[in-house]
């Protein structure tokens, strides 16, 4: 049941990430006003998939360039938008803490305690990478299973 929730929150996420990030835009003249006001009209061309990393993980960059369509969102400077976290931990439960990190053995014990949530939130490097997003299905690191699931 987790799973199946976790994935209807992905998918709400993709649907708002989708609203937020176009892809590809085109301008075509609005007929009420004789032309003279554009009207953005998105559209989207084939899957779309977000790559959630950092810019300088050697796995991040091997799983982008495989995954020539992804968009990279790097987790230091742009967070991960807290629905599709939310989501991630939902299906991936304690795996999305990467607890071999260098933050991690930076934290103290009390931080270490508190909720993944808010840990992940505060510390972004802490989360297990690449986590991929395509369209809505959730994957995370860039292992066999998910080379597979991917790319075929």
């Amino acid at each position: 049941m987790a799973q199946d929730g976790g994935k209807e929150v992905a998918r709400d996420a993709m649907r708002h990430r989708l609203n937020d990030c176009i892809a590809f835009v085109k301008i075509k003249r609005n007929s009420v006003t004789g032309g003279k006001l554009p009207v953005i009209e998105a559209t989207k061309e084939g899957p779309v998939m977000i790559l959630y990393g950092l810019k300088t993980c050697d796995t991040c960059r091997k799983a982008l360039k495989s995954l020539e369509s992804a968009e990279f969102c790097d987790v230091r400077s742009e967070g991960v938008p807290q629905d599709v976290m939310a989501a991630a931990l939902a299906q991936f439960g304690e795996a999305l803490v990467n607890r071999k990190s260098t933050t991690w053995r930076g934290l103290s014990e009390s931080e270490r305690a508190r909720a993944p949530l808010d840990l992940l939130a505060e510390h972004p490097t802490l989360m297990k990478r690449p986590l991929i997003d395509a369209n809505g299905t959730l994957y995370l690191g860039w292992g066999s299973d998910t080379q597979t699931a991917l790319l075929g």
